[in-house]
């Protein structure tokens, strides 16, 4: 309850802040993503070889015969970059509970704030099991997915802040729907075979990083294989909505879905071909960030939650005095 106070008196997050905070939860949850790709190509990963500690003793990296100057500070800067999204993800936080003190209905809203830090939380623990474990493929693996899916909860979490907390009614029809679950679905799939692209291909972190055991050639027909998936069933709901109808906002949430991927797979072609260059892995990694960013837009415009309610603040002695005192 003292919490809750205190919060109350934080100032009302306008319009702008809400969704300047939504959109910087965004940029840095997919931005620690590409940090990661470049501490994973520079063979990095064990500049700092213990966890949470640089090495046994100090937290920042220090002078060492086995461990190169440059490797050590690309790895301790990739950690330090997870406190920036943490301080973002706390500001998500504050934002949504302050609205929620003003508006109680707003539950919704805050639940999906508090994936933010959870989300930070999480990661750091999975990174220093990564580290731990010496960078095995899928401890790099299962890094990466949850980034993915905390860059999809950022976007759910920007597209909350401007809609309401009703449960969600679909604009589009049944098969509409069906589609665009589908279309998910093959991007879950086309992300988890992207790990297994980059597990065993050239760059795992660290020189004697152990890599999955898998002809790689097979991993990448797998993984254009749902990337083809992803296309055709972006393509039959195109047919569909020319048919049946759909909103502008559909329309141009569709047409980002097809500028980004078309582009992330002439990326992924184009890397393959000249063998994995490690600039264009840390490109790779960020068209990864578009491709769900611009699908999860894709979902929220699909879905109806009736108008927000939270726009201004109520006045002071018309707000519930314990809206959040749980939180």
């Amino acid at each position: 309850m003292q919490l809750t106070s205190l919060v109350a008196r934080l100032p009302y997050p306008s319009r702008a802040v809400q969704r300047a905070l939504a959109i910087a939860a965004i940029i840095t949850q997919g931005g620690i993503g590409v940090t990661g790709s470049i501490v994973r190509v520079t063979g990095s990963g064990l500049g700092c070889p213990t966890w949470p500690q640089c090495f046994e003793g100090s937290m920042f990296p220090v002078e060492h015969p086995e461990y190169e100057t440059l490797t050590q500070w690309i790895e301790f800067g990739n950690r330090l970059l997870t406190g920036v999204v943490g301080i973002v993800a706390a500001l998500c936080v504050l934002a949504a509970w302050r609205i929620q003190i003003a508006h109680p209905e707003r539950k919704r809203l805050v639940k999906l704030a508090w994936t933010m830090p959870g989300g930070v939380v999480a990661q750091a623990v999975i990174g220093g099991m990564t580290v731990l474990a010496g960078l095995l493929w899928w401890t790099v693996a299962v890094h990466f997915l949850v980034s993915a899916m905390l860059v999809w909860l950022a976007t759910l979490l920007l597209h909350a802040f401007n809609e309401g907390d009703e449960p969600p009614r679909w604009r589009v029809a049944e098969s509409g729907k069906t589609l665009i679950v589908t279309l998910v679905v093959a991007m879950a799939g086309l992300l988890a075979a992207g790990t297994t692209v980059t597990g065993a291909g050239p760059h795992g972190g660290d020189p004697d990083t152990p890599r999955l055991q898998a002809p790689i050639e097979t991993l990448t027909f797998v993984h254009g294989a749902f990337l083809v998936v992803y296309l055709i069933v972006l393509a039959v709901l195109g047919l569909q909505w020319l048919r049946t109808g759909a909103s502008k906002r559909l329309w141009r949430r569709y047409t980002a879905v097809w500028v980004v991927a078309l582009a992330q797979g002439a990326l992924g072609s184009i890397q393959y071909a000249l063998g994995v260059p490690e600039n264009l892995v840390s490109l790779h990694v960020l068209g990864s960030a578009a491709v769900i960013v611009a699908t999860a837009a894709l979902w929220c415009a699909a879905r109806d939650r009736g108008p927000v309610t939270s726009l201004k603040p109520v006045p002071a002695d018309a707000a519930p005095t314990g809206a959040a005192g749980s939180r």
